[in-house]
């Protein structure tokens, strides 16, 4: 939600936010952007902080790191807060552009999410983790549930960032989406200032992420599924396994298609990758995939086993195109499609990026944003000037289309043919400036009474819409013609039981047959519902398994390195290395972070027992030392072993934000009888 907020929006803080805003674009031209100025090496600040920071007190939890972190300990490195909600389109589309700066600047800058939840559903701890997992976050997160720091930085809008310098100070606040180049060009002359100045701390952090505290499962965070009945086949996008798994309905495994990268690859099965698909429609032979966060559409030829990219560059549109504009599906981008239905020789996408159904005419070379005026919101109309709110699936009864309006909490029937309009069954529309978007809950009734919170899939049954009411963790029954919502699965509370039968934030559903096939997305499983008794089973997949884990790459030493003085040792005998690690008073060691060795040897390995060498492998520590061995040959009688030693300290060994140590020991060696067994270094960040 790129524009200003309703809820918070009142007149004082959109002016807060606009003040801000346009001191951090005037700024841009007097720091000389526009020409090669060497100003901040000269000693002037290109952007001086107006005042300290506000603390980061308040918030209820830290998420994605080992403790709570305090402006304190990030001084020295440039900070960046997003301000953020899970639900939102534009939060997702600016991580991206968060991974690219933490990676430009991997140890002058630290992003800290500051997660300020619209929906109730988001103020949960728990729920935020998975949404952590899910989006591949590698900074830490707040919950800020109750706005107390969000307060503090005058929040008016998602996404939000604030940037603040190495000496604690706030410098200024933009919003929205589009802004990577503004910040890095922000943060290359307040890097340069503040090296010059020293006042700039360059050691690496490290930060214990949540995706290291779970094991891997089969299926990781389904998005959506589709039930072929004639054909007796499931298609279950495996978001978070970038691959999309084909089963039977009774959960025998058929195919795979990607090999579980993140990518935009075309080829076989086994050759092409995807990135978090979800929505699929099958057309004949062929499965067309909404490739959501690579902007594409790519197709899948099931007869021949090969995927080919029908439309999309791989970048997200940067600009909102008008309602009926072709646009080249070769060269035109998309924004984030989420899900796809084919009706009457069209192929529709839910684009929940600009809040609009495109369109494409199967064999044409364009697509045409086809619904919705691009503003967010709940309101009814004509084709072109209705609004939409996030649109997260589509179906049809073979006359109307229905769509999940996520962000509206809304049902949505659009006549593409007669009165060519948009008209709301169940949930809240036309409320002034935009109220709708907040006007959710749990509340089962008629028309407008009704209240839902973020659904995301639907899927159309013997007359009926049935729902995933996602936030809710429920399933609800809407009647498209008595304009009605009720409850029919799932207690409301977030769990994997299935007597009664529980959820967490389902995310697609499609029926078959007597059954209902439910992607329980942060439950990781498919669950099977007979849809006349509501007896739910997990499905089975026997044989699947998750993608094999990327190996990561080999990082070049670039730490201090000490030549020591040669020492004799015990031929034959295993040698003990005991590191002691002189830390700044009040650090330990990382406790939940190991501490990593790796031996070398800098002329041959005659001298070395087999496999001891070039393998990297967990010493045992304490609160401020590490040992291990390794075994010398018996005919060993010189040599030069290198040891290569990493480790994280931070506050008392628990603290949030963990510093990140490297040393590299090269110590001559020859062997003796009465030689020693115990080798002891000392490290120092």
């Amino acid at each position: 939600m790129s524009r200003v907020e309703v809820w918070t929006a009142s007149f004082s803080r959109v002016l807060c936010l606009l003040v801000a805003w346009s001191a951090f674009q005037l700024a841009i031209p007097s720091m000389g952007f526009a020409q090669a100025d060497n100003k901040e090496s000269a000693g002037e600040n290109p952007f001086p902080g107006r005042f300290p920071a506000p603390s980061l007190d308040g918030g209820t939890e830290w998420l994605n790191t080992s403790g709570p972190i305090s402006l304190q300990d990030l001084r020295g490195k440039i900070v960046l807060l997003d301000f953020w909600t899970y639900c939102c389109i534009n939060c997702i589309h600016v991580l991206p552009d968060l991974k690219y700066l933490e990676q430009k600047y991997p140890n002058e800058l630290v992003v800290i999410g500051v997660h300020s939840a619209k929906f109730e559903n988001e103020k949960e701890s728990e729920n935020i983790r998975d949404a952590i997992m899910r989006y591949e976050i590698e900074h830490p997160v707040l919950n800020d549930s109750n706005m107390a720091v969000a307060r503090k930085y005058e929040f008016s809008s998602w996404p939000s960032f604030v940037v603040i310098d190495p000496e604690g100070n706030f410098v200024g606040k933009v919003a929205g989406e589009g802004n990577r180049e503004l910040l890095d060009q922000v943060f290359t002359k307040m890097i340069a200032f503040h090296r010059a100045k020293k006042t700039l701390d360059e050691t690496p952090v490290k930060f214990n992420l949540e995706r290291a505290k779970v094991d891997p499962t089969p299926l990781r965070y389904p998005g959506k599924i589709l039930a072929d009945e004639a054909g007796g086949r499931l298609f279950i996008t495996d978001s978070n396994h970038n691959r999309i798994v084909i089963t039977s309905l009774d959960g025998e495994l058929q195919s795979i298609i990607g090999n579980g990268s993140m990518g935009h690859d075309d080829g076989t099965y086994e050759e092409a990758s995807f990135d978090h698909p979800q929505g699929v429609t099958l057309i004949g032979d062929t499965l067309y995939v909404a490739d959501t966060e690579n902007h594409m559409i790519r197709t899948v030829d099931l007869k021949a086993q090969t995927v080919s990219t029908l439309m999309g560059t791989g970048k997200q549109m940067q600009t909102r195109a008008p309602n009926g504009t072709p646009i080249n599906i070769k060269s035109g981008s998309l924004n984030s499609p989420w899900a796809l239905l084919e009706f009457k020789g069209y192929l529709y996408v839910a684009m929940a990026g600009p809040h609009q159904i495109w369109r494409h005419k199967l064999g044409s070379q364009t697509i045409v944003p086809f619904v919705g005026s691009g503003r967010e919101d709940i309101i009814d109309g004509n084709l072109k000037n209705a609004a939409l709110a996030q649109p997260s699936d589509i179906v049809t009864d073979g006359k109307f289309l229905y769509i999940v309006d996520s962000e509206g909490s809304a049902i949505r029937k659009i006549d593409v043919a007669g009165s060519g309009s948009v008209k709301t069954v169940v949930g809240p529309r036309d409320f002034p400036q935009g109220r709708s978007l907040f006007e959710f809950g749990d509340i089962d009734g008629k028309n407008e009474e009704v209240r839902m919170q973020h659904p995301i899939g639907c899927t159309f049954h013997n007359g009926k819409l049935y729902v995933v009411d996602t936030y809710n963790d429920k399933v609800k029954i809407v009647d498209p013609v008595e304009q009605t919502s009720e409850t029919w699965l799932g207690t409301g509370n977030a769990g994997d039981g299935l007597d009664p039968v529980e959820m967490k934030e389902p995310a697609g559903l499609s029926a078959a047959g007597e059954f209902l096939f439910i992607a329980d997305t942060n439950n990781h499983r498919v669950l099977k519902t007979n849809l006349s008794t509501k007896e739910t089973v997990v499905l089975a997949i026997a044989g699947l398994t998750p993608p094999p884990p990327v190996a990561p790459k080999e990082q070049t030493f670039d730490g201090k390195s000490e030549e020591l003085s040669g020492v004799k040792l015990a031929a034959g005998q295993p040698v003990t290395v005991t590191v002691a690690f002189e830390l700044p008073a009040g650090d330990k060691l990382n406790q939940l972070a190991p501490v990593i060795y790796k031996l070398q040897s800098a002329d041959g390995k005659a001298a070395f027992a087999d496999g001891v060498l070039d393998q990297r492998h967990k010493a045992e520590k304490g609160d401020d030392t590490a040992t291990f061995e390794f075994n010398l040959r018996d005919t060993a009688t010189a040599g030069k072993l290198v040891v290569t030693v990493e480790y994280q300290y931070c506050s008392d060994g628990t603290g949030g934000l963990c510093r990140f140590g490297s040393q590299q020991f090269k110590v001559p060696f020859s062997t003796a009888a009465d030689g020693v067994s115990v080798i002891e270094l000392k490290a120092k960040p």
